[in-house]
């Protein structure tokens, strides 16, 4: 139990944070590196004005800034879920994913980076 517990206290207390301090306002967060010297979004980009408006209950401009990396938390948070019940149950956890699904995330990943810099893309951008 302490393990998924304290997982659990970890997220909480970065969604918390990001909550709390506004990542829309300069100077409390590091510009990404990528799109400062490249002016391209990688992407995590917006990730973290997702995690603020996914704090305050505002999905819609969550899925603004960073759609994929929205998508990230709720399969986190029902991992957590998941890991969590299992350690109430006394039962190991175990996901294994094939080597078929870590290369179709990987490529919806690289397809999300390119499309989002790209004109048609825009809506993507954050």
């Amino acid at each position: 139990m302490l393990a998924p517990l304290a997982t659990l206290a970890g997220v909480g207390a970065a969604f918390t944070y990001v909550g709390l301090v506004d990542p829309n306002e300069p100077g409390h967060y590091p510009v990404c590196p990528l799109l400062r010297f490249t002016g391209l979004y990688c992407p995590g980009c917006g990730g973290l004005r997702g995690a603020h408006a996914v704090a305050h209950g505002d999905l819609a401009t969550a899925l603004g800034a960073n759609a994929l990396a929205v998508a990230g938390y709720a399969v986190c948070a029902v991992l957590m879920a998941v890991w969590l019940v299992h350690a109430v149950r006394g039962r190991p956890t175990r996901i294994a994913l094939t080597p078929a699904l870590w290369w179709a995330i990987g490529a919806l990943t690289a397809l999300f980076t390119v499309v989002r810099n790209l004109p048609f893309g825009s809506a993507l951008v954050p």
